[in-house]
């Protein structure tokens, strides 16, 4: 008996060592068009709901069609106002927020339980729209009490 103690001591101890909070981040990944058609503007052309209260810590984009000639341009709204004070850009000839030339700042980080979010898509490219959209959140369950 004492060997299976020592060995759940030993589980109990690792555990705690491997537990970070970066294990906690979580991503929602939105899919805001088809994959191939050329994206349109327009308001809520995605809504999801929260399915817990969420933290954001981060935003990003990406296109499986890059976009040509200007950037693709997207928001991201809490029961229809944006959280965003500089919106996701994609440049032009590139697939990733990631690698933008201005980056998103998020001014409002917490989405509340139930909560609809809507993605707009506010500017296309100019020469080719770009195709396959998709818009992933970054944060953490927001814990209760």
């Amino acid at each position: 008996m004492g060997g299976g103690v020592k060995f759940l001591s030993a589980l109990i101890d690792t555990a705690d060592e491997v537990v970070q909070a970066s294990d906690l981040v979580q991503s929602f990944i939105i899919a805001a068009s088809d994959e191939t058609t050329a994206l349109t503007t327009g308001t809520n052309k995605v809504q999801i709901r929260m399915p817990y209260a969420f933290t954001l810590t981060a935003v990003r984009a990406s296109v499986n069609t890059a976009p040509t000639g200007a950037t693709v341009t997207v928001d991201i709204n809490e029961a229809g106002s944006t959280i965003l004070s500089t919106k996701i850009t994609i440049d032009a000839g590139e697939k990733t927020s990631v690698s933008a030339s201005a980056a998103p700042v998020i001014s409002d980080s917490s989405l509340a339980d139930d909560a609809i979010i809507g993605i707009d898509i506010d500017q296309i490219g100019s020469s080719n729209a770009g195709a396959g959209l998709k818009v992933t959140l970054i944060g953490y369950k927001t814990t209760v009490g």
